[in-house]
């Protein structure tokens, strides 16, 4: 099992900076991969930014160059720095974590911390 937990979500001018916070605990060695989802008042859960063991990310189309995802493996945590952000970008933020075993594909959630930007 693993544990995540967010801190960093608040309130925002269109414009400005915020730095989401996931740290996971328990078992983090079969850990694939961490990165973050968002929601939007009645859309469906997105992927907003992936980071691999080996390193490898990926970014949705619509935060590329405005968001960076990147982790301290010392403290087990990894952040998103969203910069320029918009009103779009208002959402609750969960951090994902996943492995994959001898019985497939297994997703882990934090509880969500909620992102809001104002015009």
């Amino acid at each position: 099992q693993v544990q995540l937990v967010e801190s960093g979500g608040g309130l925002v001018q269109a414009g400005g900076s915020l730095r989401l916070s996931c740290a996971a605990s328990g078992s983090i060695n079969s850990i694939n991969a961490m990165g973050w989802y968002r929601q939007a008042p009645g859309k469906q859960r997105e992927m907003v930014a992936l980071i691999t063991n080996g390193g490898n990310i990926n970014y949705a189309d619509s935060v590329k160059g405005r968001f960076t995802i990147f982790r301290d493996n010392a403290k087990n945590t990894v952040y998103l720095q969203m910069n320029s952000l918009k009103p779009e970008d208002t959402a609750d933020y969960f951090c994902n974590a996943y492995e994959v075993g001898w019985s497939g594909k297994i997703d882990y959630w934090g509880q969500g911390t909620q992102v809001t930007v104002s015009s």
